[in-house]
């Protein structure tokens, strides 16, 4: 009989698609996904429709991206980081951040080397790695401040490694990595020549006066680095799959060649929308970090009501809270109790660790504050039933 390959034999439907059915199922309250229950800006809205009525953007568009939209990223890139990006051989646009890390890795890894993974990850990485023929050397942030433990990272590097996946700000922990560990990471990267793949899909989700700091921007490292964004993540429009990737073109034209046949191009009216996106001003990035500056502290003060343990993030719009003083069990096992019986659902995060570390967040579970004020109030009231 016919049968699936054997590099994806191994692969479960993933904790996202069982917790978003079991919360359909019993009406829960959903902080699993992170799925904004509001629409984007209207003048980004308004812009996708015009495209997709003027008769130039429903045929296919450049397979790198349309010129406006990688001059646009590139200007943004200038504009908050004074990095210089060429737009024109610097630059893909791909369906989505998790496409664009996919492609990024295509283009730059081979069979058979390593490649740095931080615990916990955001859970397509290893899959990739997995499908690539790559092996993944797992460094975990050690809880309950989700910190890395330098002489680990060191041991990490060896003479096969040929890059490191990094993530800041951090989902799932919301920890923002602060200059020190940056500066750690670009001299391990330098002093091994080693690729960063930076996944920074968050950069305008930080609180309290954290900074996010681009990698690339640390001496040395623009040429070390390919950096991965997300309209869907800063502009509240994660259906539309928009991303990029930007870097040297040295390291550029590895990912476009692998992009070329994996998708080809990037849906086109979503292209000329996010082009106003990235070029709103700097009122609208204010604007929507005190947002969700007030959405972080509505779900803190539910998970605090409900006795879970929090430590207060510092960017993206996730937190994990520690529920061993209020469940006996582990992390899934809460997030089945919790979805069915509390009817609030949340992702536990063991998935997104390897067999070795992942006892680290066995009490641990994360949840999306990307949500209307109305439903983290809902969530709230529920979650206070857990405490009683």
């Amino acid at each position: 009989m016919p049968s699936m390959s054997k590099r994806v034999s191994g692969f479960a439907t993933t904790i996202f698609t069982e917790i978003n059915e079991l919360a359909l199922q019993h009406g829960a309250v959903n902080l699993g996904q992170g799925r904004p229950d509001f629409d984007g800006p209207p003048e980004v809205i308004e812009a996708a429709e015009r495209a997709l009525r003027d008769g130039k953007h429903n045929q296919y568009p450049p397979g790198i991206g349309i010129a406006p939209l990688r001059e646009a990223i590139a200007g943004h890139v200038s504009r908050f980081y004074g990095l210089e990006v060429d737009a024109g051989r610097g630059v893909i646009v791909t369906p989505g951040a998790t496409v664009a890390v996919f492609t990024a890795l295509m283009g730059l890894i081979d069979r058979g080397d390593e490649v740095i993974v931080i615990e916990p990850y955001f859970d397509s990485y290893v899959p990739n790695l997995v499908m690539l023929g790559a092996t993944p050397v797992y460094v975990p942030l050690h809880p309950p401040e989700w910190t890395l433990d330098p002489d680990e990272l060191r041991a990490a590097f060896t003479p096969h490694t040929r890059a490191i996946l990094l993530n800041t700000p951090h989902n799932p922990t919301g920890r923002v990595f602060t200059q020190a560990e940056l500066e750690l990471i670009a001299g391990l990267c330098i002093e091994h020549d080693v690729t960063v793949i930076s996944d920074e899909v968050y950069e305008h989700l930080t609180f309290d006066g954290a900074l996010h700091t681009p990698i690339a921007s640390l001496p040395g490292m623009f040429d070390h680095t390919v950096t991965v964004g997300s309209l869907g993540k800063t502009f509240s429009v994660t259906g539309w799959k928009t991303g990029w990737v930007y870097g040297p073109p040295a390291l550029i034209e590895g990912v476009a060649r692998a992009h070329q046949y994996i998708t080809f191009s990037t849906h086109h009216p979503s292209q000329a929308a996010a082009t106003v996106a990235l070029n709103l001003p700097g009122s609208y990035f204010e604007e929507f970090q005190a947002m969700y500056t007030a959405k972080r502290d509505l779900l803190l003060g539910g998970l605090a009501g409900a006795g879970l343990k929090t430590r207060t993030p510092e960017g993206t719009y996730f937190l994990l809270a520690d529920f061993s003083d209020v469940f006996d069990g582990d992390d899934l096992e809460f997030a089945r109790h919790l979805t069915t019986d509390i009817g609030v659902a949340c992702i536990p995060p063991t998935f997104f660790y390897s067999t070795e570390h992942a006892h680290m967040a066995s009490t641990q579970a994360r949840f999306a504050f990307c949500k209307s004020d109305t439903t983290l109030q809902e969530a709230a009231r529920r979650l206070a039933a857990l405490h009683r």
